[in-house]
């Protein structure tokens, strides 16, 4: 034992040193070193990655005057084959479709900011109770936003910007505006997109003579793309046409709002 009472093994590298103060082992201090640089690195990618998405974000607001050229999952189709895309205004399309869209994707879609909080709160409930990922509870704006610029990714970071895109639609366009985009760039079958493109591949008619019952049938394409569209025997298929074709009678309100 030393005259201060501590063992004679005690060191300055020790729990204690000095009058009492605490120095920390050189373990713990290069494991602090570590962290530190690594919460740096980080911070720097961060950083980085912020600075590339200011510089990269969309002109949102310009939608308001101006069609998009083209879509991130026109684009994403081109590479692997044939596309087939149209654009035409929001007159040229049959209110059938448009009825058809709305009872199948968002009938909520004019009363709604952008969210639909109460079909995002089920998706969260239903995710957590299967140990999944949620499922799709996307508006019609959420779907433009990630139709245009995104992916279908879950990347926590691909939410986010989702999420930002779709407040700026919410606040630059109108809803008629948003929904026009909408009826464009969606996919109604393996790299048919538009409501043009999929009546004159499918029907050999234009948007603006599609029936109800084609309505439904493209409507019930848009969940499942790649597998139903109209010419597809699958009887889940059927089934989802028949279930839009049902609420489009139901909801006779809609004639008032499109």
């Amino acid at each position: 034992m030393s005259e201060s009472g501590r063992p004679e093994s005690a060191s300055l590298n020790g729990p204690e040193a000095g009058d009492g103060e605490y120095v920390a082992p050189p373990s713990t201090r290069r494991r602090r070193r570590g962290c530190g640089r690594l919460a740096l690195v980080a911070l720097a990618v961060l950083l980085l990655w912020a600075g590339w998405e200011w510089l990269t974000w969309p002109d949102v607001a310009g939608l308001a005057e101006r069609s998009p050229e083209t879509s991130a999952f026109i684009e994403r189709a081109r590479r692997q084959g044939d596309v087939a895309w149209t654009w035409v205004s929001y007159d040229r399309i049959s209110p059938h479709l448009k009825r058809a869209v709305l009872v199948s994707e968002d009938i909520g879609f004019h009363s709604h900011d952008g969210f639909e909080r109460a079909e995002m709160k089920t998706a969260l409930r239903e995710a957590w109770a299967e140990k999944e990922l949620p499922r799709g509870a996307s508006t019609i704006t959420q779907q433009v936003a990630k139709n245009l610029w995104l992916s279908s990714s879950y990347n926590p970071l691909r939410k986010v910007e989702e999420a930002l895109l779709t407040r700026q639609l919410e606040r630059h366009l109108s809803k008629r505006r948003i929904l026009e985009i909408y009826l464009n760039v969606a996919e109604f079958g393996p790299g048919v997109f538009g409501a043009e493109a999929a009546a004159r591949r499918y029907y050999g008619t234009s948007a603006a003579g599609l029936g109800e019952w084609q309505a439904a049938q493209l409507a019930a394409a848009l969940s499942r793309p790649r597998s139903w569209y109209p010419g597809v025997t699958s009887g889940g298929y059927r089934w989802k046409t028949n279930l839009i074709l049902g609420r489009m009678r139901q909801a006779g309100w809609l004639w008032r709002v499109i």
